[in-house]
């Protein structure tokens, strides 16, 4: 009788709320609140009839690393939370998209992807193995000999060879598994500096990720992320961090590739920062090409960062966005919300959530300043992860907080978000950990899981494509990952795509009814 009670109680709780006060809206009691919602939207949809079938000048590649749907879902109600809204009802830039598909993100020989075989496959539009990064899944992950006649080149590449702009912002350390894929073609994704390779490869010719990202594709015009370490002498004292050992120059070439870097753009009004304050004192105009590394590995989670010192995902977008539309011919920007990824592995949602949150506003902003009439935008997950939230929560419940409810098998209360395996899992004198004895909302709890491990999974779910501008609406229904950045390219009429844009600029072709449309576009594709 104890656990019905408790569970009539939890579900009343969805209605009335505590101490009898409504969670919701008193206009949502009105089915009008709903109806005029409803067809506000139908409006909206209805203007989706005619496709914008623009060349697009721009490209620009939002992902969020590790960020499945239920990231998604919890990330909205996180911003409107901290909104002072109950969150639910809140939309992310990402929702105001009007197309929205799935892509299937296995990788050739795992069920249950890696980011580096998902990154060659949204970059470079060919499926790969797990642990590879720029190359096709005939090599094999460690083996170098596996190397040369295998590499694919990406969407970046593809870009520059046309004379666009191209830049790289990430949150995590810039040679990491989702930028590499961009530029470099390495049989093992953990190749950071020569440091971390086996003497084989060296032997062989292989060459370590860092080392590619200056020599594979030189004008890569701006690069913002983490990663300082791989790119000085070994044991080189780190400029933020001297005398700390792990933070060291990790390079047994003796090379100093920053160094490099800066000589070689010496004429061509090139910087390189690592802090926040040169970053933001430059002035976009008079800077052709930027470097900027910020930490010596990944930068740190936006929760814990020195707004003093580290520069924000949204203020990196921004200065990149200003470097790079300077070129009349455009540009393509791959940006990275890659700690989202990090916080779940360690079982840290509230991280997570909050990275995933703190990209939604570079989106945001990388809206207002480019135009959907001339840039295409996509918004999409290399994976997902074994992260989800339940328990019957009420409306407006706290994104970190306790289910309605105490578990009728161990009487013991437990908290909405949960992972299905990860180092949350704990024992307690034998039984489950009691939540409530613990600060289950500190930044850093992590939170409960079924099976334990020390690290937390990937998902094996489809994940959600956001897009909207010119030919966005290539991006619909299923379909496999690495479909994306073909239709990115067709879009942009660089790649493989071209015939249709000989002799147009502006519009590809006039604008078409939506079934016409979709048929012509299957067609070309195909």
């Amino acid at each position: 009788m104890k656990v019905i009670a408790l569970l009539v109680v939890g579900t009343s709780a969805l209605i009335s709320g505590s101490f009898g006060k409504p969670q919701f809206p008193e206009q949502e009691k009105d089915p009008k609140f709903w109806n005029t919602w409803a067809q506000r939207t139908l409006k909206n949809a209805l203007t989706l009839q005619k496709f914008n079938t623009n060349r697009a000048k721009n490209l620009v590649f939002f992902l969020g690393d590790g960020m499945g749907v239920p990231t998604v879902t919890a990330a909205r109600i996180l911003k409107g939370q901290l909104n002072g809204q109950s969150g639910e009802e809140t939309q992310l830039e990402m929702d105001k998209f009007p197309f929205v598909s799935l892509a299937k993100t296995y990788n050739t020989n795992a069920q249950v992807p890696d980011s580096a075989g998902t990154a060659t496959a949204y970059l470079c539009g060919v499926k790969a193995n797990e642990g590879t990064v720029g190359v096709s899944a005939a090599a094999t992950r460690t083996q170098c000999n596996t190397t040369r006649g295998n590499e694919v080149t990406s969407i970046l590449r593809w870009a520059s060879d046309t004379g666009m702009s191209v830049g790289i912002v990430t949150t995590t350390r810039v040679n990491h598994a989702t930028p590499s894929a961009a530029y470099a073609h390495s049989v093992d994704r953990d190749w950071y500096s020569d440091n971390e390779m086996p003497a084989e490869a060296l032997k062989n010719g292989c060459k370590d990720i860092a080392r590619q990202l200056f020599d594979n594709i030189p004008n890569i015009a701006v690069i913002l992320g983490g990663g300082r370490k791989y790119m000085f002498p070994k044991n080189t004292s780190d400029v933020e961090y001297p005398g700390v050992a792990k933070h060291n120059g990790t390079r047994n070439d003796g090379r100093n590739l920053v160094q490099e870097w800066i000589d070689g753009k010496k004429a061509k009004k090139g910087h390189y920062v690592w802090n926040k304050k040169q970053l933001l004192s430059l002035n976009p105009n008079n800077v052709e090409y930027l470097l900027g590394l910020f930490e010596p590995a990944d930068m740190t989670y936006n929760l814990e960062r020195n707004t003093d010192t580290d520069p924000s995902l949204p203020e990196m977008v921004e200065v990149a966005i200003k470097i790079l539309r300077k070129n009349p011919k455009g540009f393509f920007l791959l940006v990275e919300g890659g700690r989202i990824d990090h916080g779940h592995h360690e079982g840290k949602a509230k991280q997570a959530l909050h990275e995933a949150v703190e990209m939604d506003k570079a989106i945001s902003l990388a809206g207002l300043m480019t135009s959907v009439h001339d840039t295409l935008t996509v918004v999409t997950a290399d994976h997902s992860h074994m992260f989800n939230f339940g328990g019957y929560t009420g409306r407006g419940n706290p994104m970190f907080g306790l289910a309605p409810m105490l578990s009728d098998i161990d009487q013991k209360p437990f908290t909405s978000i949960i992972y299905g395996n990860g180092p949350g899992y704990k024992l307690v004198n034998g039984g489950r950990e009691n939540v409530s004895t613990v600060d289950y909302q500190e930044n850093n709890y992590q939170a409960q899981a079924a099976v334990p491990l020390t690290m937390e999974t990937h998902g094996g779910e489809d994940v959600a494509v956001f897009a909207k501008g010119p030919m966005a609406h290539l991006l619909h229904g299923v379909y496999e990952q690495n479909y994306i950045p073909h239709a990115m390219a067709y879009a942009s009429c660089i790649g493989e795509n071209r015939e249709h844009c000989s002799g147009r600029s502006a519009a590809l072709r006039p604008v078409l009814s939506s079934a016409a449309a979709l048929l012509t576009v299957t067609r070309l594709l195909c």
